[in-house]
């Protein structure tokens, strides 16, 4: 992968990014291979690609990581970044991005514009990265690129422009015309060399055609063209280059180019296009940061000239490599074994074996330099959205804003004793993956996973297994149920022990009723007068309801919204204790609760869904019939936002409910609100369950 001039002109950072399956991983691999980079072609369903090489991602064929793929191509070094697209991976998708310069959009042109096409288009808009669509499975039958690029057209707009166009369709598909130069390149199925030869005559009309549509959307971008492009002038293909690569930079042009992956087919044009189009990193958006000298936002270009700042991206954790911190510096160079500081922990580290890496491949290098992705191993403080500095050049780059944790499972061991290897696997895999969350439910003794989605989390439970060691189950999580009363009770509880040596003897009598302040722990009021209850008893009293409320008569959910007013009772000169009247409150707890009308109460969760018009009305009757509330409705960008409130135990599948209702163009967002009554019909089932479950345990 060596390069004469490693300089920063000769970088170019491309994300491939899209929908699932779109063919993004056998792209990579096609141009490693087209550059020699690798001697075989790999495939995603033999698992023997470069970009897929974790376990997981060959058993399941998908991708489940950013991975880095650099190459070596006239002089210029590419990095490509391989991104996820499935939904689930959309942590990777954010890391990836910020480590390139533009974004390839590859979609299928056997299945067009597909939701993650459009998911892709809104992110990049939204960090104002410059992107490109690459149309890819042009092999395939009935695949047809005139009309994924209309669909393309119509959906985004004036922007998208084709500089590329494929001769013959499905198995006669077998080269790319360049429409601003006007060459057309036959691909040579044994060599993969496109060789060049004049526009095939039944395509002069087609590439004229497109040729004035691409004019006439660079124009658009430069006033002096626009005046040329009106007065009819003909503009140079030096302007039309010219003016290409600045609104490709702007993110106002994107161009569309083509090809067949597995076939290798079109890779010259495709890589000719990324020199020549695509921008390097001086040209990328200056990185919003914090400058730690003065305390000010600063934003900075990507530039050689500065001290050393690099930004960690993402981090693998190999159970036997240990960590691998991927970063991009931003500015100046590193060399091995130089001492840098993390801006963000405030902690030196010494960046002692660096690396470019390639899928898992790993090549020692003696400098990275701004612009450019590499790796280091074994750094002690560093997780993934640290900056690293030359310590005469502090400044933290701008932190990584992931998606919020949509789903929740319980995570229960298989074997007894793995508690222990379930922990440690989990706080590891947190290093790799910042986008799950991982919670300890006391009052279940649960482990909690919460991530984006049940294939999100099933992956993070395979990879305890296979990495660390620890089997789990997945499991829904428990509802935290609660108890409550609805009416008031005024009970005696005497607790009277007098047989030989010492007895015990404590005796209350307490008024219990609903705690109407909006608080829900409980409120102790003393009320004794006279001195029935001596002062020195009174605090175990307390303790003793305090002990009990852990546990409610009905299915021993714990007791919230409780008002215990002490009033009256008795004692005894010798006999009483702390320890009987703490029997006695709770004699008198569970005697009081009973006649006071026991309730369950459940968590309502306070839920945001965004949908688009056509799946409002499946989105509500959902809601219904999870026993939810509709609060209102509002349009937010584009979109229907539908308020609602709905019983948590209903909303645990709910990511995965809302994916197959919505195709997947569906987001929300959750909350706890508060308790609630649960409904009648309901409750038996609750305390059913509970029962058994105590039994269980037992």
């Amino acid at each position: 992968m060596h390069i004469k001039e490693y300089s920063i002109k000769n970088l170019r950072n491309v994300g491939l990014i899209g929908h699932s399956g779109t063919g993004k991983t056998t792209l990579a691999e096609a141009l490693l291979y087209y550059t020699k980079s690798i001697d075989r072609l790999g495939k995603v369903e033999d698992g023997t690609t470069t970009t897929d090489f974790d376990p997981e991602e060959k058993k399941r064929q998908i991708s489940l990581q950013a991975s880095v793929a650099p190459f070596a191509y006239q002089e210029t070094k590419v990095n490509l970044v391989d991104i996820p697209g499935y939904f689930d991976f959309m942590g990777e998708g954010i890391q990836g991005m910020r480590a390139v310069d533009i974004a390839t959009i590859v979609i299928s042109a056997a299945s067009g514009i597909e939701v993650g096409t459009d998911k892709s288009w809104a992110y990049v808009n939204k960090i104002k990265l410059p992107r490109a669509f690459y149309i890819n499975k042009l092999d395939r039958e009935n695949t047809d690129f005139d009309k994924v690029f209309d669909s393309l057209k119509e959906k985004y707009g004036m922007s998208v422009v084709p500089i590329q166009y494929p001769i013959g369709t499905a198995e006669s598909f077998s080269g790319v015309i360049n429409v601003i130069s006007n060459r057309a390149r036959i691909h040579d199925p044994i060599t993969f060399e496109m060789k060049e030869q004049p526009v095939p005559e039944e395509y002069e009309d087609k590439v004229a055609e497109l040729k004035e549509m691409i004019v006439e959307s660079v124009a658009q971008t430069d006033e002096v063209l626009l005046d040329k492009f009106i007065g009819g002038e003909e503009l140079t293909k030096e302007e039309i280059y010219n003016a290409l690569i600045k609104g490709c930079v702007s993110g106002d042009i994107a161009p569309v180019m083509c090809g067949s992956a597995t076939k290798v087919i079109g890779m010259t044009t495709l890589l000719e296009d990324i020199l020549e189009c695509f921008p390097t990193p001086e040209y990328a958006i200056p990185q919003k940061a914090v400058d730690l000298s003065s305390n000010e936002e600063v934003f900075i270009g990507l530039t050689e000239e500065k001290p050393f700042s690099a930004l960690v991206f993402k981090t693998i954790a190999d159970p036997f490599v240990g960590k691998i911190s991927l970063f991009r510096v931003i500015t100046g160079n590193v060399k091995p074994d130089q001492i840098v500081v993390n801006t963000n922990s405030d902690k030196q580290e010494k960046l002692s074996n660096l690396f470019f890496l390639r899928g898992k491949q790993q090549f020692q290098t003696t400098k990275v330099i701004a612009g450019d992705i590499g790796a280091v191993s074994k750094l002690q403080y560093t997780k993934t959205g640290d900056s690293l500095c030359d310590p005469k050049f502090r400044v933290v780059y701008d932190k990584f804003n992931f998606p919020e944790p949509v789903m929740t499972m319980s995570v229960i061991p298989k074997a007894k004793g793995d508690e222990e290897k379930i922990s440690s696997g989990l706080s590891r895999l947190l290093d790799e993956d910042p986008t799950f969350t991982v919670k300890r439910d006391t009052e279940n003794a649960e482990t909690l996973i919460s991530g984006l989605g049940e294939t999100h989390i099933e992956i993070l439970a395979s990879k305890l297994k296979n990495k660390f060691g620890a089997d789990v189950r997945l499991e829904l999580p428990k509802v935290a149920y609660r108890e409550t009363i609805k009416k008031t009770s005024d009970v005696q509880g005497k607790h009277k022990k007098q047989s030989g040596g010492h007895g015990q003897y404590g005796d209350v009598v307490i008024k219990f009723e609903p705690r109407t302040d909006g608080e829900d722990e409980l409120q102790f009021v003393d009320a004794v007068v006279g001195g029935v209850v001596p002062r020195n008893f009174i605090p175990a009293v307390e303790k003793g309801l305090k002990d009990s409320i852990k546990e409610g008569v009905l299915a021993g959910y714990p007791v919230i919204k409780l008002k215990a007013t002490l009033h009256d009772g008795s004692f005894h000169p010798v006999d009483s204790s702390e320890m009987a009247f703490k029997v006695a409150a709770n004699l008198a707890f569970k005697k009081g609760m009973e006649m006071a009308s026991p309730i369950l109460l459940e968590p309502v969760m306070r839920v945001e869904v965004s949908v688009p018009d056509e799946y409002m009305g499946d989105v509500i009757g959902d809601i219904n019939k999870k026993r939810g509330k509709i609060l209102g409705m509002e349009p937010v960008d584009g979109l229907q936002k539908v308020m609602a409130e709905v019983p948590q135990g209903e909303m645990f599948r709910y990511s995965t409910d809302l994916r197959s209702m919505t195709q997947a163009r569906g987001d929300f967002r959750m909350e706890f609100a508060r308790y609630e009554e649960v409904p009648a019909g309901e409750v038996a089932k609750i305390v059913e369950k509970a029962k058994a479950y105590r039994e269980a345990k037992e």
